[in-house]
């Protein structure tokens, strides 16, 4: 049996993308694989973009936003005002007007106040302030300085005001 020739050629094997990713290309993408191609447009269209914002701002655009159309897709760009931000020393100031100026740092990870133990995500915070792992989270087992029996009264007291009869005027 013969083949009838269609007029559509098959391929002769499966072509790799052009930017050697390691993915399988195809001809509707420009023999890329979907996520290069996708890369490639969305770095065309930020050019895109760039373009039309430096060209407005070299121009002197009055209008606030502007429309681009990139391809079949219409994008609107806000027009970007640059502030400038000016800077002085911290020598300038000099420590004799008594302000301190504290970092703050990266902090570190979560762990346990009693032995030190990472507890990331899973710490458990206690109502003296302090967190603990799993092991150190019940207030007998870190010597915890809050009054449970103190707050327990006042939070029972405060949930059940005191109720006083009026009194009778006897006969």
């Amino acid at each position: 049996m013969e083949h009838k020739e269609t007029g559509c050629q098959a391929p002769e094997g499966p072509i790799l993308c052009i930017n050697n990713c390691g993915f399988f290309g195809s001809a509707a993408t420009m023999n890329m694989c979907s996520k290069c191609h996708k890369e490639m447009i969305m770095k065309q269209e930020q050019a895109k973009l760039a373009a039309s914002s430096i060209d407005s701002i070299v121009n002197g655009g009055d209008a606030a936003k502007e429309h681009v159309v990139i391809g079949n897709t219409a994008v609107a760009a806000a027009q970007v005002e640059v502030p400038t931000l000016v800077t002085q020393p911290a020598d300038v100031a000099g420590p004799s007007e008594g302000v301190a100026v504290i970092p703050k740092g990266k902090e570190g990870p979560n762990r346990c106040t009693t032995c030190r133990k990472r507890v990331g995500l899973t710490g458990f915070n206690c109502r003296c302030g302090n967190l603990f792992c799993a092991v150190h989270r019940y207030s007998d087992k870190h010597d915890c300085k809050f009054d449970y029996r103190t707050a327990a009264r006042d939070a029972i007291a405060k949930a059940n005001p005191v109720v006083k009869a009026e009194k009778l005027d006897k006969i």
